[in-house]
């Protein structure tokens, strides 16, 4: 599969947000960011996409942490017209996955507007610098997961970390689409 190069707006600046998450508190981008590099993941609890790449996301966000890269994920779906996605189903889908960043409920979907976001798993990666410089995949997993692939998203946060620039050639995420309100979109 060939790499599309217009799936990344290298450089685009990272918008600001104040959003509540399931361990209580707010957060917004100042808060976050890792020296290195952030990280910011919309995800959704339903979503196959999701539930198949959950436990590797868990695994690279603990490695990129590691390596100076702030991790959030954020849900930003109707949770009227989609139940599973409420806040309260949140902090369980985060306290049973063990995340170890903080999950932040987008309940106006203004931040999944103003970032662009189109589906669960959307990833965002910017450097110290709050560039854009990853929106690839995860890895080639899709409804269920792939044993042994390649860690597109580790390793293309890695080089962010390194270098402060992202991989030219990266694969989109596929998966479910951003569940919006009506008049949202």
């Amino acid at each position: 599969m060939s790499a599309t190069p217009s799936i990344c707006d290298f450089g685009w600046k990272a918008r600001d947000f104040r959003l509540k998450a399931t361990d209580g508190k707010t957060y917004g981008l100042a808060d976050l960011r890792g020296s290195k590099g952030t990280l910011l993941v919309f995800i959704c609890n339903h979503c196959p996409y999701v539930k198949a790449i959950t436990e590797k996301l868990v695994r690279d966000a603990r490695d990129l942490q590691k390596a100076g890269i702030g991790v959030a994920a954020i849900c930003s779906n109707d949770a009227t017209e989609y139940p599973e996605d409420s806040f309260d189903n949140m902090k369980v889908f985060a306290r049973e996955n063990g995340f170890p960043f903080p999950y932040l409920h987008d309940e106006s979907q203004e931040v999944a507007r103003a970032y662009d976001a189109v589906c669960t798993p959307d990833f965002f990666g910017f450097n110290a610098r709050d560039e854009l410089q990853y929106r690839g995949r995860l890895d080639e997993s899709r409804k269920a997961p792939v044993a042994d692939a390649r860690r597109d998203l580790y390793e293309a946060m890695q080089e962010v970390a390194r270098t402060g620039q992202g991989p030219r050639d990266q694969i989109a995420s596929m998966g479910c689409s951003i569940k919006w309100k009506a008049g949202n979109w």
